[in-house]
């Protein structure tokens, strides 16, 4: 079985240096740890009020790369012209767009929510958002987005019948907040990474396998804030 990590990133973080962001070294870490392909997003455009910008630079930064690099470009929906993202994604032939509710300023249960999450749907994206992207006792104090809570997942899925949803970086607590808040169909249509969640001892993981179900899950490495190895040793030991 082929492995991918549904969540990369590439590129420098403006609170902290990060070991060697780059497309070269997630590959080197792949190859080392035999993952074949990678769904990459793009560090500075979480932060570019303009993140046409950003998807720009992402792009041409995996263009060398892009059989095993994919690029998920990053969606601002209450900035004007993001449409115009959703379809060089879709162009691209892109697996997902990612958005960042609490550093783009719109709210999860707005109408620049809802209308993003039909353009998703409508054209066969994933939408993938992000809870954290670091702890929050490392956090420089002029980092003051809030993290993704569970009321912001349930809103978003609810958004359109149809838009499909991947979360990372979240722990158990919201999981399960999220899963057992949810209905049944609206469960199946979301998708979680492991980087955030605790392998052993506590065996978070395992026991989110056998209570939501293994196949809600995905590998998610969360490169390059994260050790890409622990999020394959958790899969391992869950299995």
């Amino acid at each position: 079985m082929s492995l991918i990590d549904h969540n990369a990133l590439i590129g420098p973080y403006p609170f902290r240096r990060l070991p060697d962001p780059t497309p070269q070294r997630l590959i080197a870490e792949m190859d080392r740890l035999g993952i074949e392909r990678a769904w990459v997003g793009h560090v500075p455009s979480i932060f570019y009020r303009d993140v046409a910008a950003g998807n720009d630079e992402l792009f041409a930064a995996l263009a060398p790369h892009r059989v095993r690099l994919l690029p998920v470009p990053a969606v601002h929906p209450a900035f004007p012209g993001w449409p115009r993202e959703i379809a060089r994604a879709r162009a691209e032939g892109c697996p997902a767009v990612r958005s960042y509710p609490s550093h783009y300023g719109f709210a999860a249960s707005g109408s620049a929510a809802r209308e993003l999450a039909a353009a998703c749907a409508d054209s066969g994206l994933e939408l993938v958002l992000t809870v954290r992207l670091e702890d929050a006792r490392q956090r420089h104090r002029l980092d003051t987005a809030a993290e993704l809570i569970g009321a912001d997942v349930r809103a978003l899925v609810r958004a359109h019948a149809e838009v499909r949803l991947l979360v990372t970086a979240a722990d158990r607590a919201l999981v399960e907040e999220v899963h057992f808040g949810a209905t049944p169909e609206e469960a199946a249509r979301i998708r979680w990474d492991v980087s955030w969640i605790w392998g052993p001892p506590e065996d978070h993981l395992a026991q989110l396998f056998r209570t939501v179900g293994r196949e809600r899950f995905v590998l998610g490495t969360h490169f390059p804030f994260r050790l890409p190895e622990s999020a394959l040793a958790k899969l391992e030991l869950a299995s």
